[in-house]
């Protein structure tokens, strides 16, 4: 039993950070975030636009200069809806951030088993993050669509409930015509 708390602390300790949020930007507007990494830091960022618009964002992410990431430093993620005349944007991001170099310990202490638990464990890692990263995007593109066909399906209702006025309308006006059509006048 200890063992396997062993490979779950060990598991759970190889888990990078990764943060998830859900933001509005308003139209011609901008929204910034940081963080703070060190050089040879892996980064990941994945993006989706669950509303608004054409679903399209401008994104930018720059160092504290405003131009390259420099040895320890913030990181800015900007997302900017500036091109957007009226229609803010919902924005799902996920930004992951791995180890930095210097957390992952000296190699000549640990045996090779050892050292090949530790890559399988890693790999495990990335792999279920990249599986979280998919459902999260497939639930986005869900909601996306099931809005999309929620609108068509109440269109089709509507343009239905016209079509059945229509053919009542024409259906009294036939009734009508064909009755005055066979009415006898006399002139006296």
């Amino acid at each position: 039993m200890l063992n396997y708390s062993c490979i779950l602390l060990l598991i759970i300790s190889y888990f990078g950070f990764g943060y998830g949020y859900f933001i509005t930007v308003d139209a011609h507007a901008e929204e910034c975030f940081f963080d703070k990494v060190q050089s040879g830091t892996k980064m990941g960022l994945m993006f989706e636009i669950a509303e608004g618009g054409f679903l399209d964002i401008d994104v930018k992410i720059v160092g504290p200069d405003g131009k390259n990431i420099s040895r320890r430093a913030s990181v800015h993620i900007l997302f900017s809806n500036q091109m957007s005349t009226m229609t803010p944007k919902v924005v799902m991001f996920n930004m992951d951030i791995g180890e930095s170099p210097k957390d992952q310990g000296d190699t000549s202490q640990g045996t090779d088993d050892h050292n090949k638990l530790q890559d399988m464990i890693k790999e495990l890692s990335t792999t279920l993050t990249g599986v979280k990263h998919e459902q999260e995007y497939m639930q986005v593109r869900d909601r996306i669509h099931r809005s999309i066909n929620e609108s068509t399906n109440s269109r089709v209702v509507l343009w239905s409930f016209f079509e059945a006025l229509v053919l009542v309308a024409m259906t009294m006006g036939q009734v009508y015509y064909l009755k005055r059509f066979f009415e006898v006048r006399r002139v006296v």
